[in-house]
Parts: structure tokens; C-alpha cells; sequence
């Protein structure tokens, strides 16, 4: 499939597609699309996090959830979240779509995240192998030291990631739990 990383499908607030959009120019103006954001752990309940690489456009040198991005025009979500993650993070998981939830936030550089953003869960114990044009750092991170580095410094972190953390978290406990 010919997938155009640079454009972002465009929804309302029913998940019915209304177009496509330039990615950057659906982010000037606030423009509701998909997304996605993969959170994997490990067997020992540990998120991987990555630090976004320092020359997004927004979001820059920013801590956030494995890896996420935006499905194309005729991509399910699953297809494109495996994707991303190999390219990414060169890891594969299997992946489950746990909620979706719609966000509005203003960002750096005078742009605004509007998003409907499906969530996926997935578990790994391998060692990433990150993308340099992606992501400059990452780390696995216990949900108690997640938690007290986000009290302690939230703006080194995403906005999606801060608005979703602790349903991610209650998800992650119980399917842990069910081990």
C-alpha cells in the first residue's frame, strides 16, 4: 500500500472519515483526525518510554508512550501500528486496540493536537533497537517512578501521554493481574 506519512486522515467526532489533510497543516488549525499510541511493557509491568527526537515539529526532545503516529487513508488501525513500531522502535508485539478517546490541546510552535487516538496495548521483553529520526532515548520505567517523574517535571512529557497515563496504567494492572 502507498502510504503518505505526510498526510493524516481526517474524522469526526463518530470516527467517520471526511478526507485527508498535509499532517503539519491539520495541526495548524486544529483539525480532527486519527491517531494512534502504542504503550508496550514488559513482563515485569515496565513501560517503555521514548524521547522524541529533538527536531519534531512539536513534541521535540518531549517523553512519551513506546511510539505513535497517524493511520492512512484505507489502513486499519492495527496495520499501521505494527508498522510504526518496527520502524520506530524495530520491535513487534501483538497489539489490542484497548479505547480510543478524543484530545484538544494547543502545542508548541502554535500548533494544536486535535486527535481521536486509539490506544494499543502490547507486552515485550525485548531491547529496542530505536530509530535516530524518531527517537533519541528511551527507557523501561515502573509505573511508581513513571508517576513521580511526571509529578515532579510533567513538562517533560507529552500532552497525549499525560492525558492518558492512568487509564493505561488501571488496563496494564489488570491484564497483569490476569497473568
Amino acid at each position: 500500500m502507498n502510504r503518505d506519512r505526510n498526510q493524516v486522515v481526517l474524522v469526526d467526532t463518530e470516527n467517520r472519515e471526511l478526507g485527508t489533510m498535509e499532517k503539519y497543516e491539520a495541526h495548524k488549525q486544529g483539525s480532527l483526525h486519527r491517531a494512534f499510541s502504542i504503550f508496550i511493557f514488559n513482563d515485569n509491568g515496565e513501560l517503555l518510554l521514548q524521547q522524541r527526537a529533538s527536531h519534531k515539529y512539536h513534541g521535540a526532545n518531549l517523553w512519551t508512550n513506546t511510539c505513535c503516529s497517524h493511520q492512512q487513508l484505507g489502513e486499519s488501525t492495527l496495520d499501521a501500528a505494527r508498522d510504526r513500531l518496527i520502524y520506530e522502535m524495530n520491535l513487534s508485539a501483538e497489539l489490542e486496540e484497548i479505547f480510543s478517546f478524543i484530545y484538544h490541546a494547543h502545542v508548541e510552535n502554535n500548533l494544536i493536537e486535535h486527535e481521536l487516538d486509539s490506544v494499543l496495548f502490547g507486552i515485550n521483553n525485548d531491547i529496542p533497537i530505536p530509530n535516530p529520526e524518531e527517537v533519541q532515548n528511551y527507557r523501561w520505567i515502573a509505573a511508581p517512578d513513571l508517576e513521580n517523574w511526571m509529578a515532579s517535571n510533567p513538562e517533560q512529557f507529552t500532552y497525549w501521554f499525560k492525558d492518558v497515563w492512568h487509564r493505561v496504567k488501571e488496563y496494564m494492572q489488570q491484564e497483569i493481574a490476569a497473568i
